[in-house]
């Protein structure tokens, strides 16, 4: 489900109380913004959780945070398995990380996009990050 990434030799993780991820603008660059909401915040303007099922955004789910597709910039992710296990995994540098961009209140927050897992991962976890190929610059 990706309760990790690593950018430029810093890892970040989904636990971290204040963890944000690095996000591609159209330039190039990239801003940091808040991954997710964790359930001890004291406000409720996000959903719970770092991660957006793709079936669930096609089903209008997100549709009052008014979801934009982002790329999330990463050079690997990281999965744990049924045992707690930590498994990274290298992405190809033409590969980013499908991100959902939600806005409540001039505030924002990004979900990981997750789909069914490859079937040479299942045995680490059932939801995968989407990965997608960035357009040749």
């Amino acid at each position: 489900m990706c309760g990790g990434i690593e950018y430029q030799d810093q890892k970040i993780y989904f636990p971290q109380p204040d963890a944000r991820l690095p996000v591609r603008l159209r330039d190039g660059h990239v801003t940091w913004i808040t991954w997710g909401r964790r359930k001890d915040e004291a406000t409720g303007k996000f959903p719970n959780g770092g991660w957006a099922r793709l079936n669930s955004i096609k089903n209008g789910k997100w549709k009052p945070w008014h979801p934009r597709p982002v790329l999330i910039a990463a050079g690997q992710f990281m999965e744990k398995d049924h045992d707690n296990q930590s498994h990274w995994v290298s992405l190809d540098t033409r590969m980013a990380i499908q991100g959902l961009l939600a806005e409540r209140d001039d505030e924002m927050r990004v979900y990981v996009v997750t789909i069914n897992t490859p079937p040479e991962y299942a045995w680490i976890h059932d939801r995968w990050p989407r990965l997608v190929r960035l357009k040749d610059q």
